[in-house]
């Protein structure tokens, strides 16, 4: 779960532990968005300030890698592999049936911010293509029946509360 909430002492401590590393800024950008779910605009300056680069520099290469985003994803983010081997398999027909069951394109979120759906150019999980990511966990096999069952099980998810 991501913090809702971005603490400018926070993406500093992100900075802070990153900044002395050979090629320090992915380091810094992937442990913003693993901490937030997104690179927060409130962490461009320290960055830039932090590792002496430009803002243009910075943009570049959030731009350039297609991982990080600079919006907060939705709920449950769903990477659908575009892969030859997995467009061999049926993905092309799994891409389609998924942005019209989602009403979205790429990178677009339901109205409900529940699904962001998004395109990876390969999962590693050739030989059980198509394949599809939510989260960490890569799913293979991955029909239009399937897809929607697995739309199902995370709309009824239910969250465990520890005591």
């Amino acid at each position: 779960m991501f913090m809702s909430e971005i603490k400018i002492d926070g993406v500093q401590a992100i900075i802070n532990a990153n900044k002395h590393l050979e090629g320090a800024l992915l380091p810094i950008l992937h442990g913003l968005q693993d901490q937030y779910g997104y690179i927060p605009e409130v962490a461009y300056q320290p960055i830039t300030e932090a590792l002496a680069i430009t803002l243009a520099d910075l943009k570049g290469v959030i731009s350039f890698y297609h991982f990080f985003r600079t919006t907060p994803p939705a709920k449950h983010v769903i990477q659908v592999c575009r892969a030859e081997a997995c467009q061999a398999m049926g993905g092309r027909q799994l891409e389609a049936h998924a942005k019209q069951k989602l009403g979205v394109d790429w990178h677009g979120k339901t109205l409900d911010q529940q699904f962001q759906l998004e395109q990876v150019f390969c999962l590693g999980n050739c030989a059980c293509a198509p394949a599809v990511r939510v989260g960490d966990e890569v799913i293979g096999r991955v029909s239009p029946e399937r897809f929607d069952a697995l739309l199902e099980e995370l709309q009824t998810e239910v969250v465990e509360v520890k005591l």
